[in-house]
């Protein structure tokens, strides 16, 4: 599923129109990207899920092609953990 058919889902289960679907999940995503950038970015959507903000360390990596050994920078990435709800239905 696409951005798009979200917007088209949302607008019609919830008879609203798709500029206002589109407003909403622009909203909803910058809403999460803006908690997850604070320090103990973390977000809980309950019955859906959670998103966390989670740090990785440096590492020693492998390019596939060449094999050659790389160096793999620290950085900052997010994890979601699917609620109860959402593990069922699925």
């Amino acid at each position: 599923m696409t951005k798009t058919d979200l917007i088209n889902k949302i607008a019609e289960d919830a008879g609203i129109s798709k500029t206002a679907a589109a407003k909403a999940i622009t909203a909803m995503t910058e809403g999460i990207t803006e908690a997850l950038k604070e320090k103990d970015g973390k977000i809980a959507l309950i019955g859906f899920g959670t998103f966390s903000k989670a740090h990785r360390e440096a590492r020693t990596g492998r390019n596939p092609q060449t094999g050659k050994a790389i160096k793999i920078p620290a950085r900052n990435v997010v994890k979601f953990t699917p609620g109860k709800k959402l593990k069922e239905s699925i």
